[in-house]
């Protein structure tokens, strides 16, 4: 039986370039931040939001969230996650990683995650991330925007490698029957790490490919760590904008929480 101890760690930065207090913003009557942390909490042994502000850590604590306080001065939701781990202690296995912006989350994503943990065939996981299919018939434009990494992914479920390029590139197709010729999978920024693990890639320098992509994971795989990867077939719907938020509020008309 296994007796993983998961705690559920929320970053929630107050400064965005698209969409500053972004965790503050109200969708239908509650901030993002509460209906990401009221979605996320019934599957882990602890939930705790990360911020960097005071009125955020305010608002978690007036709604009966846990939260803390973290730097300003972090590179990424990992590195603010160990520092949240460091400062609430506990003896915890696994730390999964809820970005602060996905108010519409799935339980069966949380649950997948958890899964990877508790796999009963002798394969350990060190870090865990999820992906969904772009649809066979989605437009190249879907497929093409930097702001969906891709993810390519060997037999067995590790990614290979993560990019905002398409890859691979299908050579003598058509690029817009590209999606319907081969499965491109769409990377859900939902993480999870064993704890020793979470504390060692915090302490690596940002990589060359990191730095060409703009994404933390590839410094992980530069530095050999394996990343398993599980399919959802559930989209998420993030909100990095005002314009997505507006598009969520219609969302919830039609699919109340």
């Amino acid at each position: 039986m296994n007796h993983n101890r998961y705690i559920a760690v929320i970053p929630a930065r107050y400064a965005s370039t698209r969409f500053p207090a972004k965790p503050l913003a109200r969708l239908a009557g509650k901030t993002i931040i509460e209906r990401v942390y009221k979605r996320v909490v019934p599957y882990f042994d602890t939930t705790i939001v990360a911020t960097d502000n005071e009125e955020i850590l305010a608002t978690v604590q007036a709604f009966g969230g846990q939260a803390v306080m973290t730097s300003t001065h972090h590179r990424s939701g990992t590195d603010r996650c160990a520092e949240a781990l460091e400062k609430v202690g506990g003896d915890y296995d696994v730390v999964v990683n809820v970005q602060g912006d996905e108010p519409f989350i799935h339980p069966s994503q949380l649950k997948d995650i958890r899964h990877c943990f508790e796999d009963s065939e002798g394969v350990r996981t060190d870090i865990a991330t999820l992906v969904v299919p772009f649809p066979a018939d989605a437009d190249y434009e879907i497929l093409a925007n930097p702001n969906s990494p891709k993810v390519v992914v060997d037999a067995r479920g590790y990614a290979l490698y993560f990019s905002r390029s398409v890859v691979p590139y299908l050579r003598g197709i058509d690029y817009e029957k590209w999606t319907s010729q081969h499965t491109y999978y769409k990377h859900i920024g939902l993480y999870a790490y064993r704890t020793s693990v979470l504390k060692q890639i915090t302490q690596l320098q940002p990589s060359l490919l990191e730095k060409a992509e703009s994404l933390e994971q590839l410094r992980w795989l530069e530095n050999g760590y394996r990343i398993r990867t599980v399919v959802t077939a559930q989209e998420t719907i993030g909100i990095d904008t005002p314009e997505d938020l507006e598009r969520a509020e219609r969302f919830l008309e039609t699919n109340p929480m």
